[in-house]
């Protein structure tokens, strides 16, 4: 029991190292951020069933100073195409999807589809629930330029509105930012390989070196197998904070949480039922049993008071605030269980689709 308690302290140490070196220099979006010599812009947003959600992003996407904006409609059963036909902004144009190949993700072949209606040398590719402020595209090319990205992208300010999903978003955040120091997309290691589809920019020459959204067809985590096939081809990654400027609310509850995460889950661990066993033991043991282990010796406590302070460390960094959700850590492990257990599925269903 000492060595298990020493060795999950010791996880917490280096989490928190992570967490503090990002939180010094992990980059933020922010207003004022510009630079000269963008490219001709396309913002490109692939859009199923979006009807509840593009009133309120479509207005953002429209304030950017970009040369045009793409919307796909892919196969909608809603009323997205009529939401984005009835903007009268000339950069805004609807492409209707057509019927998606045999080997294809949904969202990987839509992509493909705005790519090759795209005018732009800077292609952007945005979720349909991200919602971007004034001066977002600005700081987004800053950035991109600024690290030399041939392949930038943004994890934006998560949103939640339930308890559900204050358990479980706010990892996404605090995992990148405890595992990933920004300091190794500067080194040539392939496995500093990270990106997020919900805010993804490519230079066209790298889009079309990798081989573009064909490259990664049937891959379900798209972004990541991005982030990998950029690196091995010799591209560089760069990352940045939504800050104040990019947010989202992926999700709509603990159910749809639990679906979205789950999807992704499987591919983040390799594949492996093993691996992903291992992930979830691992994680209730590190955050859960410390506080049921309290009393048993004082790498116990350092563990249980770590795991809280990751989480006012992260949230603190992305600018969420919200700190009393770090009450929640001790809870996490548990809650995520139904993620794990949906990634242990052979299927994943996303948008009314089944994958394998």
């Amino acid at each position: 029991m000492g060595v298990l308690s020493a060795a999950v302290a010791g996880f917490h140490l280096v989490k928190s190292a992570g967490l503090v070196s990002n939180a010094r220099s992990f980059p933020v979006l922010a207003r004022g951020q510009s630079a000269p010599g963008r490219p001709r812009t396309s913002l490109l947003v692939p859009a199923r069933d979006e009807a509840g959600r593009l009133p309120y992003t479509l207005p953002g996407l429209l304030a950017q100073p970009a040369e045009e904006i793409l919307v796909l409609d892919d196969g909608s059963t809603d009323g997205t195409a009529d939401i984005v036909a009835g903007c009268a902004d000339p950069r805004l144009k609807l492409i209707t999807g057509a019927p998606r190949p045999d080997g294809w993700i949904g969202k990987n072949w839509a992509c493909h589809q705005l790519a090759q209606a795209a005018t732009g040398d800077l292609l952007v590719y945005l979720d349909a629930d991200v919602t971007l402020r004034p001066g977002a595209l600005d700081a987004v090319w800053a950035q991109q330029r600024r690290q030399r990205a041939d392949v930038f992208s943004v994890f934006p300010r998560q949103q939640t509105g339930t308890l559900g999903e204050r358990l479980l978003v706010p990892l996404i955040d605090e995992n990148l930012l405890g595992f990933l120091p920004h300091q190794l997309l500067d080194l040539p290691i392939r496995a500093a390989a990270v990106a997020n589809g919900q805010l993804l920019s490519f230079r066209r020459a790298a889009y079309e070196h990798i081989g573009g959204h064909a490259a990664v067809a049937g891959e379900i985590v798209e972004d990541l197998e991005l982030a990998r096939l950029s690196r091995r081809k010799g591209l560089k990654l760069g990352l940045a904070l939504g800050g104040e400027l990019v947010s989202t609310r992926m999700y709509d509850g603990y159910r749809s949480a639990v679906r979205g995460l789950g999807k992704s889950m499987r591919a983040a661990h390799g594949g492996s039922d093993l691996v992903l066993a291992a992930s979830f033991a691992w994680n209730l043991t590190a955050y859960t049993v410390p506080w049921l282990l309290w009393r048993r010796g004082g790498g116990w406590r350092v563990a249980a008071v770590l795991g809280l302070a990751e989480r006012v460390l992260s949230n603190a960094k992305t600018g969420r605030g919200a700190y009393a959700e770090a009450a929640l850590v001790p809870f996490t492990a548990p809650a995520a269980l139904p993620v794990y257990l949906t990634a242990l599925r052979r299927t994943a269903v996303w948008k009314g689709r089944e994958y394998r």
